[in-house]
């Protein structure tokens, strides 16, 4: 039988000096975080894994700010979200930690059955008969075109092909090619994305599926690898889209794909860029607000609640108690004593309250942490 799958593209010059530069930030990046505070980089993590959980939701429409996001992983009951978002990102959240934790998985394998699970995972608490969870659409699927809702932008295949290829592109996942796991994470982006098994939620679980081949590559934690926050920002979500447009109306997969190579190539290479830009600025602002508790002689484990308020611009007690391993009696005590100093300001009563910067919070850590960075476009560098 035929292929049903779109060939991966041969690399030309410029993919391949691309793809050697971000292999290279990608191991810079490794190093980098090993060097850093340890409690700096698993808030690092947090961030990273609540920025690309809020991205991926916001191109299907669910409006959730990463630091929300970051409060419904704590656990936090009290944020100021709709019910419908908190049950997207709850889902997709506990989707994605178990995605990460199979970075290392011994004996992994892909299989129909497990991509289903996965989309139970995400899709479970919508399910219906019409739009069933975790099982393959029974219809047909379009995806409509953002600027008029009666015109469909793609028409996915037949419902009575996706088993086969499924199936094919399960065998496609468990066969080593010997092409760079990159090049192999956004090829299966294409494909599923292109087969659009389900009746619902296919380009969350196209994101996932890219993200898992990633964290497999085990060159760094799963939360610094997706480019799902790349993908959400708003001119890169209208390039994702178009370049998806431009593979045609209906499934085609005797066609050149390279221009989606070179999509994901940038991706990766400038998400890799923005997190060593975070990462470096983060831990300079470490530094500087550990030289500021110093001097104040203030106790160094209050650097954690400072830190998140000065890069994030804000800060719960459950989180500080938990990042800190304090008792709610101490948490509560130092933050108090932070407001007294004046260094944070509370706003709310009781379970609703944050923390955010208060009149006496030294400047320079605040300036250096909204300081913005910029990226640049490896192809035309």
């Amino acid at each position: 039988m035929a292929a049903m799958l779109y060939r991966t593209p041969i690399l030309t010059s410029e993919d391949s000096r691309v793809l050697l530069e971000i292999k290279a930030a990608r191991r810079d990046l490794h190093h980098h975080a090993l060097s850093a505070p340890a409690k700096l980089i698993a808030g690092l993590r947090k961030f990273l894994a609540a920025d690309a959980i809020a991205a991926s939701n916001s191109i299907e429409g669910f409006k959730v700010s990463t630091i929300d996001v970051e409060d419904l992983m704590e656990g936090e009951r009290d944020v100021d979200v709709t019910d419908e978002n908190r049950e997207e990102t709850l889902a997709y959240q506990r989707m994605m930690t178990y995605i990460q934790s199979l970075h290392d998985a011994p004996d992994f394998a892909y299989s129909t059955g497990f991509i289903n699970a996965l989309h139970w995972m995400l899709q479970g608490h919508r399910h219906s008969i019409r739009k069933p969870a975790g099982q393959w659409r029974r219809g047909p699927v379009y995806v409509t075109d953002a600027r008029d809702p009666s015109i469909a932008a793609y028409t996915a295949p037949e419902a009575s092909q996706v088993p086969g290829l499924m199936s094919e592109l399960t065998d496609w996942l468990n066969t080593d090619d010997g092409t760079s796991p990159l090049i192999r994470a956004a090829m299966s982006h294409l494909h599923l994305v292109s087969i659009h098994p389900w009746a619902d939620g296919n380009g969350r679980m196209s994101r996932s599926l890219q993200t898992l081949l990633i964290s497999r590559d085990g060159t760094l934690a799963p939360e610094f690898s997706s480019i799902e926050a790349w993908l959400g920002r708003p001119g890169n979500t209208w390039e994702y889209y178009s370049v998806l447009a431009r593979r045609g109306v209906t499934y085609h997969p005797d066609q050149d794909v390279s221009e989606w190579i070179r999509f994901n190539l940038t991706a990766y290479h400038q998400q890799a860029q923005s997190v060593h830009a975070r990462l470096d600025r983060s831990n300079r602002v470490w530094v500087l607000l550990e030289e500021f508790a110093r001097h104040r002689g203030l106790d160094e484990r209050v650097v954690t609640a400072l830190h998140d308020v000065a890069v994030s611009g804000r800060v719960r007690r459950s989180r500080y108690e938990a990042a800190e391993g304090l008792s709610v009696q101490q948490a509560q005590r130092d933050l108090r004593d932070l407001v007294t100093a004046q260094l944070l300001t509370p706003v709310g009563k009781t379970r609703a309250r944050f923390y955010t910067v208060g009149p006496a919070f030294p400047e320079p850590p605040l300036e250096l942490a909204r300081t913005p960075f910029s990226l640049v476009d490896p192809y035309q560098a």
